[in-house]
This record gives C-alpha cells, structure tokens and sequence, in this order.
C-alpha cells in the first residue's frame, strides 16, 4: 500500500467542534454524578428534601435562574460576560408591573417586557462591537444604569399591580402536567438554544469567535454581528425572567434580581462553559443550574445563613475557574 492510499485510508482528524462536544459529554457525566451525590446527602440527612413542595420550589428556582443562565451561556461562550442581566430583569418587571396596574392588555405587556431587554441587550451589544468597550465595563455600566432606570420609573417603590388576568398569572404561579410552568418556558428556552448552538451557523460561529476571533474573521465570520446577536438574545431572556417573576411575585420592585447576574455566572462556569470562550453548552448549563439551586436548598433545609451561602458560592466559582485554567494551562504545555 502507498503512502497515498495508507493516507487515504486513515479516519479524517477530529474537527474542533466534534472534539469540544466529546469533551462536553465528559463533563455533563461528571455533573450528573455530583447532582446525584449531592441529592442522596440531601434525602439522608433531610429527608423533608423529598418532600413535593420542596421539589416544586427547586424545579421553580432552577428556572428562574437557568433561563437567564442560557443567555449567559451564549455570552461567555463568545469569551465575553454580561452583568446587566439582573438590572435588566429590574427594568422590564417595575415597567410591565406599571403596565398591568394601569390595567393594559396581557398581549401588550408581554411584549414590551421583551423589547425592553432586547434593546437594553442591543445597546449593550453595539457599544462592545462598535465602540469597542470592553464587554466587562460595558454591562457593568448597564447594570449600575439599569437599576437607576428601575429606580426612577417606580420612585423607588415596589409596583404592585391589581389581579391580573388569569392568563398572566398561570405564567409565574401555574401548573402543566403536573410541573410547573417557569420549567416549561426554561425547558423550551435551553431546547432552543441546544438546536441553535450545535446544528446553525450561528451557532457555529459563537464557538468560532470565542475560541479564536481573528481566525474566525479570516474565515469570513461577521464577528461582529456573532457578538451582537449574543448580547441580543440575553437581554431577550432577561425580560423573559422579568415577566416570569412579576407573575409569581405579583408586583415588580426596582431592586428585583439584584445578584441574578452572578447566579448566572456562577451555573454557567459551574456547568463547564469556560469563561476563556469556546467551550461549553447547554446541556452543562442545565446541570449547573441544577446543581447551584440543590445547593442553596440544602444549606437552607440544614440552617445555614444566606450570608454564609455567599460565601459557599463564591468558593465554588473560584474552584471552577481555577480549575477551568488549570486544564487550560495543562493541555497548552503539551
């Protein structure tokens, strides 16, 4: 046999995408078991976890949090970060409380809670790609205008609204077979964002940017356009979250979210998704979510302090990043 034929009959080298999906399903397996270990602890030494209420309230958490953790997701992957989220959350809940107050159609104020995060999103998209302002700086000075915003337009108060529509109200508060409802739009949301990222272009193309941008715009990847669509579509879920929240809570306050953005953070890196860009999915996200909101309930069914779970938290995103750069670091020296 020739070299040429031996050539030919070799398998084709593993491409990027097919290699960083092994390595996700490596993760997503490990993430599985440390759900279940952590579930097993939980029903042994509090078996009230178990408990139906207790499981609704999880479920319930980990959709509140993990539709605003897939946004994320699609952020960082892109190796950038969005800290506005929480603020954004804020904005479109005390604008869409105001709304049904004043008694304005449901169809209305469903659609202006997801145009407010859509152009707070597409703001902070086109001041990362035109202005060139670092993604860090730029959602940070978002979140710190967000959360003005939310504060002048309710005068600092919470808004509460008049009984809405049952319509409305079934969004936040109720039940379909049995699960309820925020899980159907989280589980809807992820599925869409699954599909996007593995089997788009766009998709495609938010590995590329946050893996190598300059490779990626020497490819013909409207880097640019990749960046803005990312930042679109976490604004997009934010204002979703907003309409979720003030549907379960029935008022919308100006310090509603505060913190949201680092629970974000803190299920995505958690899930596998890196913050250097490139690396990460969906899949590891919903575990993540899982994972940090079965944390919190635990620490809450042993007695211990929310300040004290700050603290837990942030251990456990300095771990993982540690770690995420460690392997990095590891895999670059060979």
């Amino acid at each position: 046999m020739t070299d040429h034929a031996a050539r030919s009959a070799s398998p084709p080298a593993p491409t990027l995408l097919s290699r960083l999906r092994r390595l996700g399903a490596l993760r997503a397996s490990g993430l599985i078991w440390v759900l279940l270990l952590m579930i097993i602890v939980a029903v042994i030494y509090k078996p009230t976890f178990i408990n139906p209420s207790n499981l609704v309230s999880v479920a319930r958490q980990t959709a509140l949090f993990g539709i605003v953790a897939i946004g994320m997701t699609m952020v960082i992957l892109t190796a950038g970060i969005d800290l506005s989220v929480g603020s954004i959350v804020a904005v479109a809940g005390v604008v869409c409380a105001t709304m049904l107050d004043a008694g304005m159609p449901i169809w209305s104020v469903v659609i202006v809670g997801l145009l407010i995060g859509a152009t707070l999103g597409a703001i902070n998209g086109v001041v990362i790609v035109i202005g060139r302002v670092p993604p860090f700086i730029m959602t940070l000075g978002m979140m710190v205008i967000g959360r003005g915003l939310a504060m002048t337009i309710s005068g600092g108060h919470p808004v509460h609204f008049r009984e809405a529509a049952e319509s409305f109200a079934w969004l936040g508060q109720g039940f379909l077979l049995g699960l309820p409802v925020p899980v159907w739009v989280f589980l809807l949301v992820a599925a869409s964002a699954f599909f996007v990222l593995r089997y788009t272009p766009f998709g495609r193309n938010i590995y590329a940017v946050g893996s190598n941008p300059e490779a990626a715009r020497l490819s013909g990847i409207n880097v640019g356009a990749t960046i803005f669509g990312v930042y679109l579509i976490s604004g997009v879920l934010a204002g979703l979250t907003a309409l979720v929240m003030i549907s379960r809570l029935t008022v919308g306050e100006p310090v509603l979210a505060t913190g949201l953005e680092l629970e974000a953070i803190a299920m995505t890196v958690i899930g596998g998704t890196s913050l250097f860009g490139g690396e990460g999915g969906v899949i590891g996200t919903i575990l993540g979510a899982a994972i940090v909101t079965v944390l919190a309930n635990m620490l809450n069914l042993f007695g211990v302090s929310p300040f004290t779970q700050q603290i837990v938290k942030g251990f456990i995103i300095v771990a993982a990043v540690l770690f995420e750069t460690y392997r990095r670091n590891r895999n670059s020296a060979k």
